[in-house]
């Protein structure tokens, strides 16, 4: 009677005001715990991005032609993939690798092989990179011809494909998988075409 009361005439409007209200109640409470569930879920499995290690390298072959911007390179890549996770595991799909001067990739996509990483698992691939005759940009080509003089070169290895997640039973869809790792050469005194990997190396990752 009291509402009735307060009310008077407009009882229906107040009645639906107090439904719309319970209703906001509801999906507030209910945003609220999904966010808390997420919150734990994340307290709990702690998921970290997968790090990439470029171990070693062999250069076996750098040529460059300056009059005609041509560079020809074969090298040999140790890439390690590490799951850091200890309850989440990780699935490579469509993976390439190649590499890179500056901004121009400057050997062909060669494929890995599609692999899953359980939680704390490590592998290694040794892929070898070709770039067969491949024309560089003129500003490059200038670059590449002063660093070989100068006896260092700085290349970047980049890995490129997808994953996706695994925790229990469930299977996440897939990301895209971006990593870019920098490959300092040296050149051993006393040698034109040795060149030496200067360090084991943490590649950036991006998800």
């Amino acid at each position: 009677m009291s509402e009735k009361r307060e009310c008077g005439h407009n009882y229906g409007e107040c009645e639906r005001r107090r439904i719309y209200r319970r209703i906001i109640a509801c999906i507030l409470f209910l945003i609220t715990l999904v966010l808390l569930i997420v919150l734990i879920v994340w307290l709990v499995l702690r998921p970290t991005k997968p790090r990439f290690y470029l171990q070693d390298s062999s250069l076996v072959q750098l040529n460059l032609t300056a009059d005609a911007a041509i560079l020809t390179s074969v090298l040999q890549v140790t890439i390690s993939p590490c799951n850091p996770n200890d309850r989440i595991g990780i699935f490579y799909n469509r993976l390439v690798v190649y590499a890179r001067y500056h901004s121009q990739q400057i050997t062909t996509s060669t494929v890995l092989p599609a692999v899953y990483l359980a939680p704390n698992e490590q592998v290694i691939w040794s892929p070898f990179l070709w770039g067969n005759s491949v024309p560089l940009d003129p500003n490059l080509a200038v670059a590449l011809c002063q660093d070989k003089k100068a006896g260092y070169v700085l290349l970047s290895v980049v890995v490129d494909g997808r994953l996706r997640w695994k925790v229990g039973t469930w299977i996440s869809g897939w990301y895209h998988l971006h990593v870019n790792c920098p490959l300092f050469l040296v050149r051993k005194a006393g040698f034109d075409d040795y060149w030496w990997f200067q360090q084991s190396t943490q590649c950036l990752v991006d998800v």
